[in-house]
């Protein structure tokens, strides 16, 4: 599940050309202080739905969160009581959208290791070196950066046609995956549905939510605790990936759960 606020999206920040507010200007608002009341509707849902199952799951967070007070001591409490069956991946430091602007090794760098470091900070044990690209931007150029910050899994990829442009200009799906091969990384693309996205947004954006959730009650059954790493880090075992949004869980005051059978 990804960590998003509403000032997580490219079209509030983070894109040189569909966003309205440059990164300066978000830290000008000093909107990374304060949550969203859509974003901690979400998170109090989202704890409630981890109580009615016994799956693992992994929550990639944006690390900037915790310049929040208020997400710092949520996720501390709700680490404490659900650890056990919790990883922690990397959506990166802000939420930029690395593959529409050009290659910046030096600046993913930085942002990786920094992104990282306050990850492990908070996360401690459950924290991993998987990596989801912010809005599946990633470009084939990334996967080297990755591995030279120690990253082994990536779940970044959404090999749909509709998306294609998120690999970078003149780059495919199977470029970026050639090159997370190349690295040593293991790439756990999004499911898609007769090649359309099913994830994220489409479980609610109207006609692909029709897709979507019809290919969400076909998965098969969710990990156990016990085989969970072992076989998504297996290079040679089938996993369907899937992905939703804390703030989906706000939707339906707060009501709304992901459509798995």
């Amino acid at each position: 599940m990804d960590f998003d606020d509403h000032r997580h999206v490219p079209s509030f920040s983070g894109h040189p050309s569909r966003s309205k507010h440059t990164s300066e200007q978000v830290m000008e608002m000093g909107l990374k202080n304060n949550l969203s009341e859509q974003f901690q509707l979400g998170l109090d849902a989202f704890e409630k739905w981890m109580s009615t199952h016994s799956h693992p799951i992994t929550l990639f967070i944006i690390a900037d969160l915790f310049e929040s007070e208020n997400f710092e001591k949520w996720f501390e409490s709700f680490l404490a009581k659900h650890n056990s069956r919790i990883t922690v991946g990397c959506h990166g430091l802000t939420h930029k959208s690395w593959s529409a602007w050009p290659d910046d090794n030096i600046g993913f760098s930085h942002a990786l290791k920094t992104s990282t470091s306050i990850l492990k900070k908070h996360a401690g044990i459950t924290f991993r070196h998987w990596f989801r690209a912010p809005a599946g931007y990633i470009a084939p150029w990334m996967a080297e950066v990755l591995a030279q910050e120690g990253y082994v899994l990536d779940s970044s990829v959404n090999p749909s046609w509709l998306v294609k442009r998120k690999a970078g200009r003149g780059n495919s799906w199977n470029d970026v995956e050639r090159a997370l091969e190349r690295n040593n990384i293991v790439s756990r693309p999004w499911m898609t549905s007769f090649s359309l996205p099913a994830n994220g947004p489409a479980l609610t954006l109207f006609p692909l939510s029709i897709l979507a959730k019809r290919a969400w009650r076909k998965t098969p059954p969710p990990f156990h605790n016990d085989d969970f790493e072992s076989t998504l880090m297996s290079k040679t075992a089938e996993v369907t990936t899937v992905y939703w949004h804390v703030l989906d869980h706000a939707r339906k005051a707060g009501t709304w759960t992901p459509p798995l059978r």
